[in-house]
């Protein structure tokens, strides 16, 4: 029957709503319909910006975060990810001699002012933090060169999306034809995703929350290098998570030994009763990209749930 209606809806006479009251009927009718049609309230919910970035509406913004990048993954076939983490302040090693010796520049020029020598050791100290640069670069391509090759997607690298760590991590899989991810996240000034993320696979949120929902969602390893404030963020965050139960168990890597022991003092923390002994072995401490794969796959093998199916690639085969 409704197919019959609209079938048989081809119409040559206007309806009586298809136009507004004639002005014959009353001269003040158009003024009062444009008013009506130029209110917020009469534009369509997702067309009203002022609606959507209401307060009450930030539930539906919630969501249509979280869906616009699953929907995307989905797409791909993409089942698990390894997510890199570091900082984005750690340059490739030709960058950081670069300004190295902008500052070594300025320092023979005014030898005794205590900033610039400030400046100049945290140069030098990034200069050799560089090698992790190359060792994230090296790990994205591990990971690129996994499973069925560069086009299977079922096991692909995540990052942040951003600059220094990140950025070799994707550099990497970019080096060997592998896609990757990219997670970016919307901030007050201005920031580029690097340039190494696969296109239709960098995405851009606007909540921290559901950002950190996509990087854990999947996540069958996390590897994390040197970094600050956001880096400790989400390795405290998964490290919290499987510490409740409330996510099951995966292979935490932290890339550095000598950084990482310096940074946190993990026995101290045992010792003094605010982390249960077994919480140790939640993590593990390598020194370089090969040791962390290796972890990796380790770690899924031992669990007689390994990541690769017989005859794939692990990536160093």
């Amino acid at each position: 029957m409704l197919n019959k209606k609209r079938k048989n809806n081809n119409h040559k006479t206007p309806l009586p709503w298809e136009h507004p009251k004639p002005r014959s009927e009353d001269p003040k009718a158009m003024a009062l319909v444009k008013k009506i049609m130029q209110s917020p309230t009469y534009r369509l919910a997702e067309e009203d910006p002022g609606f959507i970035s209401s307060y009450e509406a930030r539930g539906i913004r919630l969501e249509v975060d979280y869906l616009k990048a699953e929907l995307a993954m989905s797409k791909f076939g993409i089942e698990h990810t390894i997510v890199v983490f570091g900082s984005a302040r750690i340059h490739e090693h030709k960058t950081a001699m670069a300004k190295l010796k902008e500052i070594q520049k300025k320092v023979e020029e005014n030898p005794v002012s205590k900033s610039l020598l400030s400046e100049l050791y945290m140069a030098e100290r990034m200069v050799e933090k560089s090698v992790y640069y190359d060792d994230a670069r090296m790990l994205g391509r591990y990971i690129g060169r996994s499973g069925k090759g560069p086009e299977d997607c079922r096991v692909i690298l995540m990052t942040g999306g951003g600059p220094g760590i990140m950025e070799a991590a994707n550099r990497g899989s970019f080096d060997v034809g592998a896609k990757s991810i990219g997670l970016n996240i919307q901030l007050p000034h201005e920031q580029y995703p690097n340039p190494y993320i696969t296109p239709e696979l960098c995405f851009q949120f606007h909540y921290f929350a559901i950002r950190k929902l996509h990087f854990f969602l999947r996540a069958k390893a996390l590897v994390v290098y040197p970094g600050g404030f956001g880096t400790l963020d989400e390795l405290f965050e998964i490290l919290t998570l499987v510490q409740t139960r409330k996510t099951s168990p995966i292979p935490v890597v932290m890339v550095g030994k000598s950084y990482w022991r310096k940074l946190i003092d993990f026995d101290f923390l045992k010792e003094e009763g605010v982390i249960a002994p077994e919480d140790l072995e939640t993590f593990k401490l390598v020194d370089n990209a090969a040791d962390a794969w290796d972890q990796i796959i380790g770690w899924h093998k031992e669990r007689k749930m390994p990541l690769f199916m017989k005859g794939e690639s692990s990536g160093r085969d």
